[in-house]
């Protein structure tokens, strides 16, 4: 009876044969989409207050088996809310990926940081830090500040999120002709 039954084990475990072709289709891949949404607007809040809105047209979730991310192909546009629901700075960028393991959302192509009193950023490629709340870059940079009249140039920069304090680690200001130092002076 024993021999019965081995053989019988034996007989299953040799019928049995996995195409590895066929097996790749039934595991998940890396890079497995899990959600495309479109006309998407996402808010993060903090005490039952909205602090952030992101609108964007495309967003794309991507699931893999070492991380989450979201992608937001088709760019998106970023709101900073202060404690009044109040808008207090925007970024927009053209393509923009969301890590999730360390919250933070890395903007590219055609990045623009601005606040309320129509200072500009300007730059490649920008990482907001959402757990820290501010933002940054080590690429060039250019800052338009209409208020004071001055246009800076630098490379790296890092500021809160509001854009309301900020520093550029190599700095340099733009030349103005004759004529923009005269009437500054007047």
């Amino acid at each position: 009876m024993r021999y019965i039954l081995i053989a019988y084990c034996l007989f299953f475990l040799t019928a049995c044969s996995n195409d590895i072709s066929e097996v790749k289709k039934i595991l998940p891949s890396n890079n497995l989409k899990v959600e495309v949404a479109e006309n998407i607007e996402m808010l993060y809040s903090d005490s039952a207050k909205v602090r952030v809105r992101i609108i964007s047209p495309k967003l794309n979730r991507y699931n893999t088996n070492l991380e989450t991310y979201d992608e937001f192909p088709e760019g998106l546009l970023v709101e900073f809310l202060n404690e009044n629901q109040q808008v207090t700075s925007w970024l927009e960028a053209d393509y923009a990926v969301r890590k999730d393991k360390d919250s933070k959302i890395y903007v590219e192509d055609n990045v623009v940081l601005y606040n309320k009193r129509n200072e500009k950023l300007f730059t490649e490629e920008l990482v907001w830090d959402e757990a820290k709340e501010e933002v940054y870059t080590n690429k060039a940079i250019k800052i338009t500040q209409p208020e004071i009249g001055d246009t800076s140039f630098g490379f790296g920069f890092r500021a809160d999120q509001e854009f309301t304090r900020f520093e550029i680690n190599r700095s340099f200001s733009a030349i103005k002709t004759v004529d923009e130092l005269t009437k500054s002076i007047k």
